[in-house]
C-alpha cells in the first residue's frame, strides 16, 4: 500500500515561516514512500501534581511526539466493504474516485479502531451512488441493507444530503465532495456546489481531519500539505487562516478544543489568538445554536481529558460565552469573581480524586455528572429571578438554556450539591465511628426520637434515599470540600489528595458496613392503611406523611425488626403522645 502524504514542511524546520504568505505550495498531494513501519516514541509521563495550566504550558513548550503509522492497515471487514464499492465502479464503468474522509483516516493512522466510515464522492450525490451499489449487490447475489437518505437540514447543522447503507454489518455514509461559502450571520453555507478533493480538504475544520484515504489508489491523500505532519507533531491547526475559518463556522472553535484535549495535542498559537478574539466570541454566541454548543461541551466532559478541554475554554476567555448569562434577567445572577478559574480548580481536583479512588467505582453517567457538579460548584448557591419572580438555581438555567441539556441533568447536579452539604456534616462521624450529636447537624431536627447509637445510620440512610445511585458522587464531592478553607487551597494545591482518598474510602466503608448501599430500594414495613387504622383516620394527610417518616426512621434504626414490631412501636409512641396532649 502506498501512502501519499506531506513531505516535512519548511515551517517545522523554521517556525518563523508559519502562515507566511510568501510560501506557495503545490496543490497536488505528495508521494511519501518511506519504509512501511510504525514510529515508536517514549510514552508521555503523567504528572498528577501539575496544575492543568502548568501542564498545558509545558505541552506548548515541548510538543508531543505522536506515534503515527506510515500506512493504513485495513481489517478484513474494511477490505470486503471497499471491494464491493470498487466492484460497483467497475460494474457500471464509473470513473469516480471514492475517498474515506476525516476521522477514520486520522484514527487509522494513529493505530486506533474506527467504525465511522464516511465516503466522499466526486461529481455524484451519495443517494445516486448508493442506488448503484444496491443494483451491483443484487447482480452478484447479495442484498443491500438499511438504505436510507437523510435530507439536508441546515437548522440542525446538516448541510448536505447524506445517503446511508449497511455493508458487512457496518453503517456507511455517502456524501459528495463540496465547496462552500458562508453568509455573514450564519454558519449555514449560503452557496454549495460540487467541489474537488482539495477544496473539500481546505473546507474541513482541522488539518488532522482533512486527510482522505483514496480507495481507488489505496493511498492517503494530504491536500493541505500538513495534515500528516501536524498529526505527527501533535498540533491542532486549521487548513485556512483560523480567524476566517472560525468566522465561517464558529463551532469549529469548540471542535478544535475538543480534539486538542482528546488527543493531547497543542493548539496552534494563531488559532488560540483567533479563538479568543472578540469577533469570534461574538460569532460563537450569535451564529451557533445552544444545542450544538451543549453537544460539544458534553463530548468534552464525557471524554478522557475533560480538565484540559475546560482549561482551554477558560484560557481562551470562552467560559462566559459557553455558559452564557443573557440580558433577559430582571436581576442578573451574582456570579462569583474568578468563577472560571475556580471551576477549573474544582474540576481538576475531582478528576484526580476519581482516578485515585478508581474509575470503576463510578458508571460513565455518574462520572459525567460528577464532573458537571464539580465544574458548577462555584455557582451552586447562585440563583436568579424568573419572569414570575420565582428564584431559580442558576445551574438550572445553564443546563436548560445555555447548553440545552436534559432537565434531569440539572436536577441530578442540584441534588448532588444539596447532598454534599449534608454529607459534610456526617463525614467526621462516618470516618471516626463516633456517636453523632443531632445538635451538630442542622437538618437532623426531625429525628429526635431516635436512640443516640442509631442516629448516624438513620441520618445517612435518609440522605442516601434522597440521592440514590449518586450517593458516591455526592460523597466524593463532599470529600473534595472537607477541611478546605477556600478554593484558593485547591488552586494552590494546598491539600493532600491521598488524604482525601482515604477519607472517602473510610466514609464509603462505614456506609457499606451499615448495610445502606441500596437503602432506597427497601420497602416500608408499614403501609399508609395500617397507619390510618392506628390513628383512626378515614383518609390520608399530613399526619400520615409525618408517621411514614417516623416509621422509616425507626426501621433504619432497627434494621432487623419485623412489621409487627414496627406497628407495636407506633401504637406505644402514639399512645404516649395522646396522653401527653
Amino acid at each position: 500500500m502506498r501512502v501519499v502524504a506531506a513531505a516535512k514542511p519548511l515551517l517545522l524546520l523554521f517556525p518563523s515561516l508559519h502562515r507566511s504568505k510568501s510560501l506557495n505550495f503545490n496543490s497536488s498531494p505528495i508521494n511519501y514512500s518511506s519504509p512501511s513501519k510504525t514510529l515508536r516514541f517514549p510514552k508521555t509521563l503523567t504528572l498528577p501534581s501539575l496544575s492543568p495550566r502548568r501542564a498545558l504550558a509545558m505541552a506548548a513548550s515541548s510538543p508531543p511526539e505522536i506515534q503515527v503509522r506510515e500506512k493504513i492497515e485495513l481489517t478484513d471487514t474494511e477490505k470486503k466493504i471497499f471491494d464491493r464499492l470498487l466492484g460497483t465502479l467497475r460494474h457500471f464503468g464509473l470513473q469516480n474516485h471514492l475517498r474515506v474522509a476525516g476521522g477514520w483516516v486520522r484514527d487509522k493512522l494513529l493505530g486506533k479502531d474506527c467504525y465511522d466510515i464516511d465516503i466522499a464522492l466526486d461529481n455524484m450525490l451519495g443517494s445516486d451512488f448508493v442506488e448503484k451499489v444496491r443494483e451491483y449487490l443484487l447482480s452478484v447475489g447479495e442484498e443491500a441493507q438499511g438504505i436510507a437518505v437523510i435530507p439536508s437540514n441546515p437548522d440542525q447543522s446538516k448541510h448536505l444530503e447524506t445517503a446511508r447503507m449497511r455493508l458487512c454489518d457496518v453503517w456507511i455514509d455517502f456524501v459528495n465532495l463540496r465547496c462552500e461559502e458562508y453568509s455573514e450571520n450564519s454558519r449555514i453555507p449560503s452557496v454549495q456546489k460540487y467541489g474537488t478533493a482539495e477544496e473539500d480538504a481546505y473546507r474541513r475544520d482541522l488539518t488532522i481531519n482533512s486527510l482522505f484515504y483514496n480507495i481507488n489508489t489505496n493511498s492517503v491523500e494530504d491536500y493541505t500539505k500538513r495534515g500528516i505532519a501536524d498529526l505527527k507533531c501533535g498540533k491542532i491547526v486549521t487548513p485556512l487562516p483560523p480567524k476566517a475559518t472560525f468566522m465561517d463556522d464558529p463551532l469549529r472553535v469548540l471542535r478544535a478544543i475538543r480534539f486538542g484535549a482528546r488527543f493531547g495535542f497543542t493548539l496552534d498559537e494563531e488559532l488560540k489568538e483567533a479563538a479568543s478574539s472578540d469577533d469570534v466570541k461574538s460569532a460563537l454566541a450569535d451564529k451557533i445554536s445552544r444545542e450544538r454548543i451543549g453537544t460539544e461541551i458534553d463530548l468534552m466532559i464525557s471524554g478522557k481529558h475533560p480538565v484540559q478541554a475546560m482549561t482551554y475554554i477558560c484560557d481562551l476567555s470562552l467560559f462566559r460565552v459557553v455558559f452564557n448569562i443573557p440580558s433577559k434577567f430582571e436581576v442578573e445572577p451574582e456570579i462569583p469573581e474568578g468563577c472560571d478559574r475556580h471551576s477549573i480548580a474544582y474540576l481538576d481536583t475531582t478528576w484526580n480524586l476519581i482516578q485515585l479512588v478508581g474509575c470503576s467505582t463510578f458508571s460513565d453517567e455518574q462520572r459525567r455528572l460528577s464532573l458537571y457538579a464539580a465544574l458548577f460548584l462555584p455557582v451552586r448557591k447562585t440563583t436568579y429571578k424568573d419572569r414570575k419572580s420565582k428564584m431559580i438555581p442558576y445551574i438550572n438555567f445553564i443546563f436548560r438554556d445555555s447548553l440545552k441539556r436534559k432537565v434531569s441533568d440539572a436536577e441530578t447536579v442540584i441534588d448532588i450539591h444539596n447532598a454534599l452539604e449534608k454529607f459534610l456534616s456526617l463525614i467526621p462521624f462516618l470516618v471516626s465511628n463516633e456517636e453523632i450529636q443531632l445538635s451538630e447537624v442542622e437538618w437532623a431536627g426531625e429525628f429526635v426520637d431516635i436512640p443516640l447509637s442509631s442516629q448516624l445510620r438513620v441520618l445517612t440512610g435518609f440522605l442516601l434515599r434522597e440521592i440514590k445511585d449518586f450517593w458516591r458522587v455526592a460523597l466524593l464531592m463532599s470529600t473534595l470540600l472537607y477541611k478546605v478553607d477556600s478554593v484558593e487551597d485547591l488552586l494552590n494545591k494546598n491539600y493532600q489528595l491521598d488524604n482525601k482518598r482515604d477519607i472517602y474510602k473510610a466514609a464509603e466503608n462505614a456506609i457499606i458496613e451499615f448495610g445502606l448501599e441500596k437503602v432506597w430500594d427497601a420497602k416500608p414495613l408499614v403501609n399508609g392503611k395500617d397507619i390510618m387504622n392506628i390513628l383512626q383516620l378515614k383518609s390520608g394527610g399530613p399526619q400520615v406523611r409525618e408517621w411514614q417518616q417516623k416509621l422509616l426512621a425507626w426501621q433504619l434504626a432497627c434494621p432487623s425488626a419485623t412489621a409487627e414490631e414496627c406497628l407495636e412501636w407506633m401504637r406505644e409512641t402514639h399512645s404516649k403522645r395522646v396522653k401527653t396532649e
